[in-house]
């Protein structure tokens, strides 16, 4: 028995299609992933900016002839905080804060009697225990674009994905040098 051409065109049509809906929904399922890991970095990073108050605060008291470190971190965390969820916006802004930070604890090195303080201490260590989780926070989103991009970026799905309305995601990257420098001042 044979199967007419327009038999077989709906079977492949059918495929296709199933095909499609595979395709689209592995990619929401993805998207959503990324989405997720980047709210797990702003909560972290959000932390980061409601500490710095209090850190400022702390050392201003034993710091007073050192405005200008001051004003550059409470610049930076301002522009931090707007940065919004752009990626590489956000990215420059956080590298911005990280650097501010570092100078502040840099400066903060040639005060002994502010080290001793002990809300300095616990704000020193809740900005470490941040950073980390920042770090861990930001490698699992980055592991999840690169799945995301990557799944993208395969044939055949690369000929449909544009169509689908699928972009590629942002890497959440550049800070590690900041970063290190705080830890390091830490």
């Amino acid at each position: 028995m044979l199967i007419s051409p327009v038999v077989i065109g709906i079977i492949v049509a059918t495929l296709v299609l199933i095909w499609l809906i595979a395709v689209f929904n592995g990619l929401v399922a993805l998207r959503n992933r990324v989405q997720n890991a980047w709210a797990q970095i702003d909560v972290q990073l959000k932390r980061r900016h409601d500490l710095i108050p209090n850190l400022v605060e702390t050392v201003r008291g034993y710091m007073q002839h050192e405005r200008s470190v001051f004003d550059a971190v409470t610049e930076a965390r301002a522009q931090a905080v707007v940065a919004g969820s752009n990626i590489p916006v956000r990215t420059a802004a956080e590298s911005a804060l990280s650097g501010a930070l570092g100078k502040l604890f840099a400066v903060a090195e040639s005060y002994p009697q502010l080290r001793a303080v002990e809300n300095f201490q616990i704000l020193q260590e809740e900005l470490t225990s941040t950073e980390n989780r920042i770090a861990y926070a930001r490698q699992c989103y980055n592991d999840e674009v690169m799945k995301y991009n990557t799944t993208q970026s395969t044939f055949p799905r690369n000929l449909f994905v544009r169509m689908l309305g699928f972009s590629t995601a942002s890497m959440f990257a550049g800070m590690d040098a900041d970063r290190a420098e705080v830890q390091a001042k830490l």
